[in-house]
């Protein structure tokens, strides 16, 4: 067992909304302006913080996830970052206990002290209740302590001061100020790319960490690691196109890490921009926002072109939920805005008000399983009758279906290929 030490904190909060994107991008780039190398982890399946993560610390930020990836790979991602990193931080999922597995079992998992985030609207001295509730709640779990956020005034501060149990570690608080949120849409946060003063929002947030006794490196947390045996290289020589752009975009770094580490040669491409496929073998679409750039992908004809010629050659593709819509004849976006997308599958596509699938689900696929993860808005009308569909971690009902149409694979699953290797290799092979 290979063992290494790296100050580490694992950012929660008692639920969704209380900043915790923002007081990690907070502090990853005020240590990184401090000349630090900081690693970010995101706790669960999320594509959108990790990229808000990714712009404050300047480092690639990975999922953790005890379902998805389970403990050896957990370990083994910060112990790998331990060895270069001069902090690591982990940003939580939802509340602190929620879900199963839980913020709480991962932090305790990787033995990272908790810092406790809590949006103090509407409260003062409570605030110090609800940090001894998490704080007590289970025994095992090591806490550092408790920051303020959205906090109203210095009058405001010291009441909160007043309320903290004996014991209990104050790290100070984060003013209530619009710069300091980050705008959302139906699928979480907007993209980083997307939002134009990022770089403003994090000088600012990070700024304001300067004030707080989070300036100061917290201590430091061993990591444990078991060796791991190299992948054989079952796509050696298989070149694969992946669309990365403002409309696909949702893909895992542990997928492309997978890729490389079975001989794949990655190639990237645009769906809104190229007018031509890179010379490749196989094909990945992964999910994104195509519902936000209709016009654009409609028209790109020689794209769509270009991928018709591909599937006939019977080449492969894999595509995952905003991928697999763009290959229907048309998606339609919430304003009844309709477009004709590639036609490589039959039927249409329709963006809903309200979330339409969500949660975990392992996925069978030709030699085996991979776990994979669903959040949509859409509904679609096919003739197609699925070859195979997910099954729930939590429930009995039927999971997400997955297509076949020769060599296209597709789905709305968001597979993680670390799940099973040799099974995501198939999904590419020539």
């Amino acid at each position: 067992m290979q063992t290494r030490r790296c100050p580490a904190l694992f950012i929660s909060a008692p639920g969704s909304h209380h900043g915790k994107t923002t007081v990690t991008a907070a502090l990853a780039r005020f240590h990184a302006d401090q000349g630090r190398k900081v690693r970010v982890f995101k706790t669960g399946p999320d594509f959108l913080d990790p990229m808000i993560l990714e712009r404050a610390c300047g480092q690639p930020v990975y999922q953790l996830d005890l379902w998805l990836a389970g403990e050896t790979a957990c370990r083994r991602l910060v112990y790998e970052a331990a060895q270069e990193a001069d902090l690591i931080l982990v940003e939580g999922v939802m509340g602190l206990f929620d879900g199963t597995p839980s913020s709480a079992d991962l932090a305790q998992l990787l033995g990272v002290p908790v810092l406790a985030v809590i949006d103090a609207t509407g409260t003062a001295q409570t605030l110090g209740a609800i940090a001894y509730g998490l704080a007590h709640f289970r025994s095992e779990l090591a806490f550092a302590g408790v920051l303020a956020n959205a906090v109203a005034s210095a009058r405001h501060a010291e009441m909160m001061v007043q309320g903290m149990p004996p014991g209990m570690r104050y790290f100070g608080g984060l003013p209530r100020a619009s710069q300091f949120t980050l705008p959302e849409r139906h699928l979480g946060l907007v993209q980083a790319a997307e939002i134009v003063d990022l770089e403003a929002r994090l000088a600012a947030i990070a700024a304001s960490i300067a004030s707080t006794a989070l300036a100061a490196l917290p201590a430091a947390v061993e990591f444990t690691c078991a060796s791991a045996e190299p992948l054989p290289q079952l796509l050696a020589g298989t070149r694969i196109g992946i669309a990365r752009d403002a409309a696909f975009s949702f893909i895992y770094p542990a997928n492309l890490d997978v890729l490389r580490a079975l001989g794949a040669e990655l190639v990237f491409f645009s769906p809104l921009a190229d007018q031509a496929l890179p010379q490749v073998d196989s094909l990945y679409l992964p999910g994104g926002y195509p519902e936000l750039h209709l016009q654009q992908l409609q028209d790109n004809a020689p794209m769509k072109a270009a991928l018709h010629s591909h599937f006939r050659q019977g080449k492969p593709i894999y595509a995952e939920c905003g991928g697999m819509l763009y290959l229907f004849e048309s998606l339609t976006d919430k304003a009844g805005q309709r477009a004709a997308m590639t036609g490589l599958l039959p039927g249409h596509a329709v963006m809903q008000a309200r979330r339409q699938g969500l949660g975990y689900q392992s996925a069978p696929m030709p030699g085996g399983v991979l776990r994979s993860h669903a959040f949509h808005h859409s509904v679609i009308d096919t003739p197609l009758v699925p070859v195979a569909s997910g099954e729930r971690l939590y429930n009995t009902s039927q999971g997400e279906r997955i297509f076949r149409l020769a060599r296209l694979t597709a789905t709305y699953l968001h597979c993680y290929f670390p799940s099973n290797p040799s099974v995501a290799a198939r999904l590419f092979l020539p």
